[in-house]
């Protein structure tokens, strides 16, 4: 991805310098609506407006933390345990700093694209804060832990990032490249477009009345949009020319290797699945790359 000496977002918090902070962890990551939620439609290039996902990874939190995905999502949820598991999280790591100026660049496209279909929708964008951090530190939402991946906090209107998380998805999950990493920002921003579009909220007011398979099962539609719209995001990215020749390989071998099913190693029943297989999330982030199209993201009434 061409992103060396371009603009990078002001709303970039960086507490890599503290260190860690104790504590257990609880936050938001991908939700669902039941019944249904009432979707704009259009194009980003006028018309209607779209709505976003979340995590890339939050269903490594279900497996690894033993967290509820849904609970962080919603921002709600107690405190737990570390992961006895060991996450490489250095705090001086080589190259950190030039990641961190990318995160940047990243998130400045991403207000540029949503800035612009909001305020074509008579609305207007709020861009999220991106919170930069190592080990641990405090959100709305509770303790952000490496362990958990990336996730958005509603209650903060912040999304948070350990650094460390992208050598993970390199090494662990066999997701290089630098638009794989970019492919986790726009699905992070996702979460705060939903926020803002009511999304979030209504599933908040809604999920009391379902049951857990009822989550789980809105929670992959919200996720698979989330995936679809990381996608119109790297469709804006082509037309600005900041492609790169294997960038859109790069995040499709990401979602594929984020899917649930391969997550789980077909040990977990798809019931309790929270984002969705690898085939579900390739697809729809090929959809958004493909159209460009916020209107062709609606997850909630499709089949997926």
């Amino acid at each position: 991805m061409k992103w060396q000496g371009r603009e990078r977002s002001s709303n970039i918090e960086d507490r890599r310098s503290q260190g860690g902070m104790g504590g257990g962890f609880g936050r938001s990551g991908g939700f669902g609506i039941p019944g249904g939620v009432r979707l704009p439609t259009g194009r980003a290039g006028g018309g209607g407006l779209g709505l976003l996902g979340i995590i890339v990874v939050l269903g490594i939190i279900w497996f690894v933390s033993g967290q509820n995905p849904i609970d962080i999502l919603t921002g709600g949820g107690g405190a737990v345990a570390p992961s006895s598991q060991q996450w490489s999280t250095p705090s001086t790591a080589a190259g950190e700093d030039e990641l961190a100026d990318f995160v940047g660049v990243v998130v400045k496209d991403t207000e540029n694209l949503w800035g612009k279909v909001f305020q074509e929708n008579n609305l207007t964008y709020r861009p999220p804060t991106v919170v930069l951090f190592s080990g641990t530190t405090q959100s709305a939402c509770g303790a952000a832990q490496s362990e958990s991946g990336p996730f958005y906090c509603p209650n903060d209107k912040k999304v948070y990032i350990d650094l460390s998380f992208y050598d993970q998805l390199r090494r662990q999950f066999g997701a290089p490249g630098d638009f794989a990493q970019a492919y986790v920002i726009a699905h992070e921003i996702g979460h705060a477009v939903q926020d803002q579009t009511g999304v979030l909220p209504e599933f908040n007011r809604a999920r009391a009345t379902m049951s857990q398979e009822q989550q789980n099962a809105y929670s992959v539609r919200v996720e698979l949009q989330a995936d679809c719209y990381a996608g119109v995001w790297a469709n804006y990215a082509n037309r600005q020319n900041y492609l790169e020749q294997g960038d859109v390989e790069e995040a499709i071998n990401a979602a594929n290797a984020i899917g649930d099913d391969t997550l789980t190693r077909g040990q977990v029943s798809s019931r309790n699945f929270t984002h969705g297989t690898s085939e579900q999330r390739m697809a729809w982030l090929k959809r958004g790359m493909q159209t460009g199209d916020v209107g062709q993201c609606d997850t909630f009434n499709a089949s997926i």
